[in-house]
């Protein structure tokens, strides 16, 4: 981490300007200092590795928690792991909502960690405790007595644990970012660039966390007891806090503006109202395609105390039905809009297609914390005489991205400014687009390694046994090594993107849909396997994905769906990215 930070505070320093909407913590004033944004940003790097380890720890193995511990089926465990993460993922937007509208980022995600604290302790309480489990399995070899799965109020025990991570996990994920990417002057170059640099150590942070999480806690939950695993992870994200408070001195906290939705809202039903149920006919209504100089002059002088260079209101030929917001004789008082506000809602309407494209990704990625484990666990999982846990396959792609990320941020990045002499260099839909290909690539490794896989099992008479099959789980590291290069790629892009195209009252908000684009990946991953089953149970037949053992699965039809599906979602990607106009000026 040290090193981390002297990475970026080698970077050239693009001036101290005026920071108008951020407070310093401690005297309410600007921070003025040449390194008070990096020395804060580091702190977040640090919390970051400590959060998303005490996430991931259990989030990687949660599958097989379920299916060994909690005896339930591998398809409902599965569709578990992705609810849970998917309303993780989902619940950063309130934790967006918050830091942007009545709270702070640091208020935000002091609450979130207490709030995942308590979620950990309950699940360490159960594991530990004999009561709080379900019976033993009495399932043998020579016996067809079903498992009973926990019920009653060791179900709620359970689901109350889990979800009240979720809430904490959704909390921070939708405030950490923001909170360090505002640490950086957006007005000066070299603002932007070191806020570029925080994103990409952001997403290696978080894969420093997660090797922790995926090889050592991982070790832990298997072999010692996921009381212990568990415990881990609640110390973990105890330990953060702290860490966290004690860069209170450097931080700078933006003002929360009020509610973002409330601006949208008002907007949206503004330009229905006044286009429908005009009060008169309009020779009062601003038109802001043929007149825009003039409305935009008048609103940047009233404006211009509260919003910075890049904020600066200008009127766009894009979404033009909105422009009915804008009128000097409104239906109502309530619903009178300035430019600058429905300019703001167009940026926001204008990111959603990009936000929609990244959701088949998203619905690849999930596949790496369940039918990917599962299938591990089915193959022979030693390296010489060292027994890996499947849950410790994100270790593949974990250790590509800490490679891959000094490596773009220094050298990839760097040319590419060189090539293209723009200050960018990748542009972020660039890198998404990167990420999609990627995902494609992945879901056609992983259908020929599931066919390669069943073949074995069924050329030695294994299918219908329980025996680690004689085939490595090393060939699911191959599609483990193409997502997490997707992952990289998008996320990143995707953070910095929604970041610094959002308007000032919603960069949290907007930051958030990253976050989002998983969760939503998530939920569609448990509705495709719904669907499958019971469209592929048509007339009798077995379903793809159901039952207790996975060789039964035509688990690599589905893959080559999902490939199918991802190969589309490109194709819609490139649409609306090509038609996309960036709005800030870093673009170039």
């Amino acid at each position: 981490m040290q090193q981390i930070c002297s990475t970026i505070m080698e970077e050239e320093y693009g001036g101290v300007s005026k920071w108008e909407g951020y407070v310093d913590w401690r005297n309410k004033t600007a921070i003025k200092g040449r390194h008070g944004g990096i020395l804060a940003a580091f702190f977040v790097l640090v919390v970051e590795v400590l959060e998303n380890l005490a996430y991931l720890a259990n989030a990687s193995n949660l599958v097989i928690y379920l299916s060994k511990h909690m005896h339930f089926s591998p398809s409902k465990s599965a569709v578990m792991v992705t609810n849970f993460m998917g309303t993780a993922f989902l619940l950063a937007l309130l934790g967006g909502f918050l830091s942007d509208a009545y709270l702070t980022t640091y208020h935000v995600f002091f609450i979130s960690a207490v709030i995942e604290f308590m979620g950990l302790m309950i699940l360490t309480i159960q594991a530990h405790i004999a009561s709080l489990q379900p019976p033993p399995c009495p399932h043998t070899e020579l016996s067809n007595v079903p498992c009973t799965g926990v019920t009653g109020g060791k179900a709620a025990v359970l689901f109350i644990g889990l979800y009240l991570v979720a809430l904490g996990v959704g909390g921070i994920k939708g405030s950490l970012p923001s909170h360090g990417a505002e640490q950086f002057d957006e007005n000066t170059k070299g603002g932007r660039k070191k806020r570029s640099t925080f994103f990409n150590y952001y997403v290696f942070c978080l894969s420093c966390g997660a090797l922790v999480a995926v090889t050592f806690v991982v070790w832990v939950e298997d072999n010692i007891g996921w009381q212990w695993g568990f415990g881990v992870s609640t110390l973990t994200i105890l330990l953060a806090v702290p860490i966290f408070l004690l860069g209170s001195s450097t931080y700078r906290i933006k003002v929360p503006a009020g509610s973002p939705l409330t601006t949208i809202f008002k907007v949206l039903t503004a330009a229905i109202c006044n286009k429908f149920f005009p009060r008169k006919p309009s020779n009062a209504v601003m038109n802001m395609e043929t007149s825009p100089r003039t409305r935009s002059a008048t609103e940047h002088r009233q404006t211009s105390t509260t919003e910075t260079t890049t904020e600066t209101t200008t009127e766009t030929s894009e979404l033009m039905f909105l422009n009915q917001a804008v009128t000097n004789n409104p239906v109502h008082q309530t619903l009178d809009c300035t430019t600058k506000q429905v300019e703001d809602v167009k940026i926001v309407m204008k990111t959603i297609p990009i936000f929609a494209s990244t959701i088949m990704l998203n619905c690849c990625l999930a596949q790496l914390s369940t039918f990917s484990v599962q299938q591990a666990a089915t193959m022979n999982t030693n390296i010489g005489s060292l027994k890996v846990p499947p849950a410790s396959l994100p270790v593949f792609p974990v250790v590509f991205i800490m490679i891959l990320a000094p490596l773009y941020n220094h050298i990839i990045l760097p040319l590419s400014r060189k090539l293209t002499k723009t200050e960018m260099g990748i542009t972020h839909l660039q890198r998404i687009g990167i990420g999609l290909i990627m995902s494609i690539v992945a879901m056609n490794v992983a259908a020929l390694v599931e066919i390669k896989r069943k073949k074995v099992a069924a050329q030695r008479g294994l299918l219908d046994s329980s025996e680690p099959l004689p085939i490595t789980f090393l060939w699911i590291a191959l599609q483990y090594l193409f997502l997490g290069s997707a992952d990289l790629f998008s996320l990143a892009g995707l953070l910095e993107f929604f970041f610094t195209e959002a308007p000032s009252s919603m960069k949290s908000l907007s930051t958030s849909f990253s976050w989002a684009s998983l969760a939503v990946g998530y939920y569609l991953s448990s509705v495709l396997v719904t669907v499958v089953n019971r469209i592929t149970a048509v007339s009798g037949h077995t379903p793809w994905l159901k039952g207790s053992n996975l060789n039964h699965y035509h688990l690599e039809r589905f893959y080559w769906m999902m490939c199918v599906l991802s190969g589309m979602n490109f194709l819609n990607f490139l649409y609306w990215a090509r038609r996309y106009k960036y709005r800030s000026m870093n673009q170039g």
